[in-house]
This record gives C-alpha cells, structure tokens and sequence, in this order.
C-alpha cells in the first residue's frame, strides 16, 4: 500500500458497512440466513444465482465471519490485519477454490507460500520445513529420524488412505453411499478401522513412533485445529495434512477479507441482500416449522422477515438451544447440542513493524515456535493454569507473503500477527457470560492483566525468534477468545466451531439440515469441517439441497 492507497478506503473491511447497514430489510425472501461468515454467503450466492430472493442478517460490521480484516491506524500510518484467513490450500490454477467460485462469479486471487517450507516448524534444538510434495516430506523426515522409517511409512500409509476417503466423500457430494462404504473397506480399510473404533490421533501416532521430537513434528500443525492429539480425529488431523500437499500452501491478494468480498459482490448482483449490524434475535416457529426470523435493528424496533426456508450459519448449539429454543427441538437433538465441545480459541496479538519484515529473516510462510516435543501439555497445562503462559505460537506476516497485493500498511512498514491458541471459556480470563455480553469485560482489571500477560509473552517469542523485530514494532493490538465471542457470538469464543473429535467429525456433524422443518444449516460446525474452503463447500453443499426443495 503506497502513501496514496493509505488514503484511499476502497480496499478496508469496512468499504461496505455503512451501505449495507443500511440496506432496506425485506418484508419475505426465499431463504432467510443467519450470520454472514463464508457458508451463509456461499449459500447466499448460490441461491441468488438460481433465482432465488435471499437476505443475510449479522450482526457485525463486516461480512465474512472468521475470513474478515479489521483496520487500525490513521489513513497515513494503516494497518489491516486478518482475522482468520493465514493461509489456505487448493488456491491454485484448477484447485477447489477456483471449481467452486467459478459458478458464482466470485473473484479472488491467490498467492502461493513457499512450496519447499510454507510451515515451518521451530523447536528448541531444530527445525523442519514442511513442503507441498508428499514425497519429499517423507524423506525429510526419514532424514531426521532414521531409526524411525518403519512407523513414517506407516503415518504415510494413513495419510494417504484418509486422502482416499476424501476423495470419495467429494464424488458423493459428502453422503456416506454404498458405493463409498465399499471403497473405504477395499481401499482404506485402516480408516474404516478408526471410523469404526473411534480412535485419536495420539492413537494413531502410538502405532507409528514413541519418538517424542518425531511426533511433535508430525502434530506441528496443531494450532489448525486447536485441539490436543488425545481429543482430535486423526481423519481431520490427516485431511489438513493432505488439504496442502500436491495442491500447495496460498494466501489472498490483498487479504482474507478479499474471500468474503468477493462472495458477497455475488450475492449482491444476483439481487441477494446483506444486512450488517442486524442480528437474528429469533428464528420464528410455526406449526413445527422455521418460518422467519425476527431481528433486532439498530433503532431498537424488532423486525420479522418472513421466508420459505432459513438457513443458519451460525453455531450450532446456540441456534438449537437459543434462536430456535429447545421446546421446538426434539428431546434427543437437545441433549446432543447441549453435550457439543468446541475447539480452543485464538489469541492473535497483531503488530505494526518499521521497515521491512523480510530483513529480519521473515519468509513466505508461517512459523510454529514451540518450547518443547509435548504437544499434549501444550493444552493440557494451559487449560489448568490460568496463570499459564503460552507454550507455543504461530508467527506469520501478510507483508511478506502478499507483498506485492496491497492493502496491509504502507511501503515503510510491515505487518506482522501471533497466534497461540488458548482456552476460550470466559472464566479463564476472569470474566463471566454478563459481562461478555454487556461489554464491561474489557474493563475488568483480570481480564486486563491476563491479556497483558499474553500480550507480553507472544512479542518475547517474536523477538527471540526473529531478534530485533520487537524494537522495531510501531503498533500493537491484540484479541482474546472473549473478543471473538464478541464479535460473532460463538459458543465458547471458538473460531473452529464444534471440536473435530472422533465424535464429532464427519458424518457425525451436522449435515445440511438441522431437525425444524424448514431449518438448514452451513458453516465450520457441519460435516465438511472447519476451515476456509471446508465452510465454502458447506454452503455450495446447503444451496444445493435447497434449490431441490424449494423447487
């Protein structure tokens, strides 16, 4: 961004809210949506472009969900950050993305991480690249740990079975067929084992390697899920492995926030409507059918939308438990919604730097930082000591993976965040739902201070990683579970939606519907998984089922 595109507001999130917080509200449309993250608008393009009337209420200020930007800073000294897009997989030329934007006119380009090391793993004592080709992973590891190939060949085995049942559930539009069943027993019956056995990833690796600093390396990509290996599907843990080999590591031009964008433009020429800073308070309920949805506008006058369908791609439980109420919902529902876990959450400390990032040895990729091999006490401690520090953390900048797309900061600066991921229960940070609710937590001296602490932590971690970033740094922000809770009204504070367990994976999430009549579901908490393209394709899988039923 040159000093005359920082006074130039066409490229921040917020281009688009006043104009679409001020968009009429319709009195009925053919599918009410709830929540503007990248499922609902999906499902919203979709839906238009088949000819259907479709309005997306949210509540916040930007479209887009996790896949959003916030900007900071003055129009000469801007800084825009990214929410939750770091880096996806199947950005390329005939990758997914470019299959499923195609028939929704969405544009969005994309640039390609390093493909010899677009993660990068750093532990006390080495370091590991990991590249796009399969191969060559396989043989770095068997490099680094000689004595070990025997189990690698096995984790490989694994990979490449779980990737055969990916590619099945692709062919058969995510549903479990027969003809997908009898793959999976032919060609991937070590999967079908874990399916059926409901077995972790730390099981997994317990049949591969005892080797500590081998399983770290396996599990480096943790922070993707936020999960301890002990809680998540290895299925899941094995599909985001494979989601970047062959297909490569990418990153927006310009930002996550561009995804989001472009989708909504779709929605909008298709003659959809989005309507910001207007939340869904209620889905309304008639004769056991989801009928609208009543919203709570900015003048504090209630509104309904009255619609044939309504489509939720908000949480899960909390559409189940609150919007819909439990007295609509049968028994057996209720229980399985009240009974959800969801993932970690995310802490993101975000930071202006002087000069350019790459000086300082930042590449085209992201850094994993870890204090030691036990990726399990990286969450179990953390969980049970609130006066825990962080453990690990991922190190990325957009400056230096899109340096030439624009709209992160000005030419002089870099932009640059780290993450970790921590408990997003409010009652970690000394705060309660009231107080999340009313906004009176970000005054709270605990709240306070336990920010600081992590703050502080996260940039000695960044400067003992890359020495001297930290004199360096011009501006400083950063956000706390309890901020996303804010922001988009997840159980928990959860960016990943339901926890990928062997109980709540796949199949086992919810699908395209949920159990109203009339209630239809999209998003990071349904059975495509959480991620960027795993809630596009949620969304492109729920238009399609509702474009058949409301024929």
């Amino acid at each position: 961004m040159t000093r005359d595109d920082a006074a130039d507001a066409s490229h921040l999130p917020t281009h688009n809210t006043q104009r679409r917080s001020q968009t009429s509200l319709p009195d009925t449309v053919d599918v009410a949506i709830i929540g503007a993250g990248l499922g609902g608008l999906t499902a919203a393009a979709y839906l238009a472009r088949a000819g259907h009337s479709v309005a997306v209420f949210d509540g916040h200020y930007v479209a887009g969900g996790c896949a959003t930007g916030f900007a900071r800073g003055s129009s000469r000294e801007r800084y825009v950050f990214d929410v939750g897009v770091h880096y996806v997989g199947e950005g390329g030329p005939g990758g997914l993305f470019e299959d499923l934007l195609r028939p929704i006119d969405a544009q969005v380009e994309f640039q390609q991480l390093d493909p010899d090391g677009f993660d990068r793993l750093v532990f006390p004592d080495f370091e590991f690249r990991i590249p796009t080709d399969r191969a060559v992973y396989r043989d770095r590891l068997v490099d680094l740990f000689p004595a070990e190939h025997r189990g690698i060949d096995r984790y490989m085995a694994c990979l490449a079975q779980i990737q055969i049942l990916m590619d099945a559930l692709r062919a058969s539009s995510g549903r479990m067929t027969p003809a997908t069943a009898a793959t999976l027993m032919g060609r991937a019956p070590r999967v079908a084992g874990m399916m059926a056995t409901g077995l972790s990833t730390g099981s997994l690796l317990d049949l591969c390697t005892r080797d500590p600093r081998l399983r770290a390396v396996l599990l480096g990509q943790n922070g993707d899920y936020a999960l301890p290996p002990s809680e998540v599907s290895p299925l899941f843990h094995g599909g985001l492995a494979n989601h970047y080999f062959d297909s490569g590591a990418w990153y927006p031009k310009g930002g996550g926030q561009r995804i989001a964008d472009g989708i909504a433009a779709s929605v909008e020429a298709a003659g959809g409507t989005i309507h910001l800073q207007t939340r869904v308070d209620r889905v309304i309920v008639e004769r056991g059918r989801a009928v609208g949805v009543e919203l709570a506008t900015r003048d504090g006058v209630p509104r309904t939308v009255r619609a044939r369908a309504v489509l939720s791609n908000a949480d899960p439980r909390r559409t189940l438990l609150e919007l819909v109420g439990s007295e609509h919902v049968p028994r057996r529902w209720t229980r399985r919604a009240q009974g959800w876990t969801l993932s970690d959450g995310i802490f993101m400390t975000c930071l202006g730097i002087d000069g350019d990032v790459t000086d300082a040895g930042v590449e085209n990729c992201n850094y994993w930082v870890f204090d030691h091999y036990d990726t399990e006490r990286l969450y179990t401690s953390m969980r049970a000591d609130r006066g825990a520090v962080p453990q690990g953390a991922c190190i990325t900048s957009a400056s230096a993976k899109d340096p030439d797309g624009g709209g992160h900061c000005r030419e002089d600066r870099s932009t640059i965040e780290v993450m970790t991921a921590l408990p997003a229960d409010p009652g970690w940070w000394g705060v309660d739902a009231a107080d999340v609710a009313d906004g009176s937590y970000r005054r709270d001296p605990r709240y306070v201070a336990r920010k600081q602490s992590i703050e502080d932590s996260l940039v000695q971690r960044l400067d003992t990683t890359f020495p001297g970033l930290a004199g360096r740094i011009v501006f400083q922000e950063s956000a706390t579970p309890v901020s996303h809770i804010r922001y988009t009204r997840a159980s928990t504070g959860s960016g990943y939606g339901l926890a990928a367990t062997p109980a709540q994976f796949g199949l086992n999430r919810p699908r395209t519907r949920l159990p109203l009549n009339g209630l239809f579901c999209a998003g990071a908490s349904c059975s495509h998984g959480h991620g960027v393209l795993p809630a596009i394709q949620s969304g492109a899988a729920t238009a399609g089922d509702l474009i058949r039923t409301l024929r």
